[in-house]
């Protein structure tokens, strides 16, 4: 993808050429306003503890480079913030000069074009962003205490890491993470994780592999409590850290082949003091043109080699991000085939929780893959990842990762959107190997072909977020998501009966109506309100505090055929038989008897009723309608069917239109109907 495509994202719409040009032509350093050199920049939870000075590069030292002789490893030196984990793989993002050419482009310097502006580009929620940043940095003391180039006068890393975190909105909220994550954003790639005391027997072979294709890689040790957060073992290593694999070698030793893993430790100086340490004694056991070869760094620069067995013992992950989604697992290369979704769990309505939760699990956004060609061995492998969107960004608002994770199901025939029966009865195909509050949860599966359903969720039901899945195939696949139709069934109603065919309760139904309508025999809103309220509070089935104003100027608009903002008997009568099959529906909805019902049943409710929502409409009425508990009572529940059916009824009269125009129509002429 070229520099072109990317989106600007700066708050004006300039682009990061348009911004430098007017600073040049006013002769001004650049000052990002979306970003401003301020303690809110840096941290949102607490207060900068030092005095902190913002320095541009030509206030730092005499002679600043943007790139001093090429951009590698080396340049990175992790200042006070804990983000060694995006230190790693910028790191690995070096080795792979073409992704880093991405990333940071090229085209600035500190010369005759230079504007105190500078720009990135990160891969972010399927598209590629330019980030823009001026060039004043956090210091103390004329140092910078951020990321950092060994060499005093470079500063790409340094703006690098500014970028990122106005992408994620301070440097605080890149305290914390998975290499994975990063590695993703300057890629656009997929990643994967396994862990080595359960790894397959062949991992050096797939890390080899990874290397050989150009794969971003990462390894860390895990830690039992946040006391050993960044704790030094004895071995050198430091727990809770991230790391970057830089190579992979097998030599001859004494006549026996060794496994060699390269790492880098994003600090510098920190290194692993075992077998195959630098200076150990294992290096005078093999030939010196292959030491020569594969020892390059000799120095305490935090590079190293271990022992594959070492490494495996030492070490509890490896993250593995494919620059582009190529098979790792087969000898032979494959391309992917990619489909991409966006989606959001909103609670009161799609945010049903994990199968754990039947009752609400079944509402959750639903995807249909259907996987028809099968690969060599007549089967189908996929891998599919859900990342949860803007966490990081989310965290000044006390917001932190959810808890996630999906299931894959055999889809049944024919349903759209699949009830809460099916999951109580079929079990999953397969499903993420546990629920975690990572950004991204990702896993290989191999599958029959066949017709499959992916249900993404949070842990928990009502929780909040706004997700988006990929799902890569060795072989062509179609994906949909379920429950996108915005349709409806409405029969037009019987004709009323005639006055001498009316049953005891239409007899009643009148004189009640008589008592109160005028001359011209026709209801007002608030005579309607009276009526009802009267007629259906002797209904003991039904608990509720009567019928609002609202509700009834609903009725008034869906029965009023002749627009005399009343309505007759006769049309009351046709009102009354739709009434009395709403009620039904609302009670067999109300399991537990309590004069309400679950948002979250309101799609199978709407469903009775002949009325299909997609998930942004329904997500919209659930947050018009829903209480505090995500219940609706039946004054509510009684508005929102008459105001869906008065809309489906108006769009039903513009069968002209043609459907994708209609259905563009109904949402915003719902959002309207719904007050929302």
């Amino acid at each position: 993808m070229s520099t072109s495509q990317a989106e600007n994202t700066q708050s004006d719409g300039k682009s990061f050429e348009q911004l430098r040009h007017e600073c040049l032509m006013k002769g001004v350093l650049f000052e990002d306003p979306d970003f401003p050199a301020k303690d809110s920049s840096l941290f949102f939870s607490e207060k900068v503890p030092v005095h902190i000075e913002w320095k541009r590069p030509t206030e730092i030292c005499k002679n600043p480079k943007f790139i001093l002789d090429g951009a590698d490893r080396t340049d990175i030196c992790q200042g006070q913030l804990g983000d060694c984990w995006l230190l790693a793989a910028v790191a690995s993002l070096t080795m792979k000069k073409e992704a880093l050419a991405r990333v940071v482009p090229p085209d600035q310097e500190f010369n005759q074009r230079y504007a105190g502006i500078f720009h990135f580009q990160f891969w972010n929620h399927n598209k590629w962003l330019d980030v823009v940043v001026d060039d004043r940095l956090p210091t103390v003391r004329n140092q910078l205490i951020m990321l950092h180039s060994a060499s005093s006068n470079e500063f790409w890393s340094a703006l690098l890491e500014k970028a990122y975190a106005k992408l994620n909105g301070s440097y605080e909220s890149l305290k914390g993470g998975s290499t994975m994550e990063a590695m993703e954003d300057f890629t656009g790639g997929v990643g994967e994780m396994y862990e080595t005391k359960a790894a397959p027997g062949d991992l050096f072979n797939i890390m080899k592999k990874a290397l050989d294709r150009g794969s971003m890689m990462g390894c860390s040790i895990d830690i039992t409590s946040s006391a050993e957060s960044e704790a030094k073992t004895s071995t050198g290593l430091v727990k809770g850290h991230a790391y970057s694999i830089t190579g992979v070698e097998e030599v001859n030793a004494r006549g026996q082949k060794v496994k060699l893993v390269r790492i880098r430790n994003p600090w510098g100086q920190v290194e692993w003091n075992g077998a195959w340490s630098d200076n150990s004694r294992e290096w005078n056991y093999i030939d010196s043109a292959e030491k020569n070869r594969i020892m390059q760094n000799s120095a305490d620069d935090g590079e190293f080699w271990m022992e594959f067995e070492d490494f495996k013992r030492n070490y509890d992950k490896v993250e593995i991000c494919n620059m582009s989604p190529d098979s790792l697992t087969e000898d032979t290369k494959h391309q992917w085939a990619v489909n991409v979704f966006e989606g959001n769990w909103i609670r009161g309505s799609t945010a049903g929780g994990c199968r754990n939760y039947i009752d609400t699990f079944w509402s959750n956004p639903q995807f249909k893959l259907l996987l028809n060609d099968a690969d060599g061995d007549n089967t189908c492998s996929v891998v599919i990842a859900l990342m949860q969107k803007n966490r990081r960004k989310l965290r000044k608002e006390g917001l932190d990762l959810e808890t996630i994770g999906f299931a894959v199901y055999e889809a049944p025939e024919g349903e759209d959107h699949v009830g809460k029966d099916f999951f109580r009865y079929n079990g999953s195909k397969a499903r993420s190997r546990t629920y975690i509050n990572m950004r991204e949860v990702a896993e290989r599966f191999t599958l029959p072909p066949g017709n499959y359903l992916l249900v993404p969720t949070t842990f928990q039901p009502h929780h909040e977020a706004d997700f988006l899945i990929r799902v890569f195939s060795e072989t062509k696949a179609e994906a949909l998501e379920m429950g996108s139709k915005v349709d409806a069934d409405l029969p037009d109603p019987p004709m009323p009966s005639p006055p001498e065919e009316e049953t005891k309760e239409e007899k009643g139904l009148r004189r009640l109506f008589e008592q109160l309508a005028g001359s011209d025999q026709a209801i007002s809103v608030r005579e309607l309100q009276e009526m009802l309220n009267g007629v259906l509070s002797r209904r003991k089935e039904i608990k509720f505090d009567g019928l609002s104003l609202s509700t009834c100027h609903s009725i008034i608009n869906l029965m009023d055929v002749d627009n005399t903002g009343k309505i007759e008997f006769q049309e009351f009568k046709v009102f009354w038989e739709k009434l009395k099959k709403w009620i039904m529906l609302f009670l067999s909805f109300d399991t537990d008897r309590s004069g309400k019902m679950s948002s979250y049943e309101l799609r199978g409710a709407l469903k009775a009723a002949g009325m299909q929502l997609n998930n942004q409409l329904l997500q919209l009425v659930g947050l018009r309608f829903a209480d505090e508990n995500y219940e609706i009572d039946f004054d509510d529940y009684l508005t929102c069917i008459v105001r869906l059916e008065n809309m489906f009824r108006v769009f039903q009269a513009l069968d002209k239109f043609n459907r994708g125009r209609v259905q563009m129509n109904i949402m915003q002429f719902l959002m309207l109907s719904m007050n929302v």
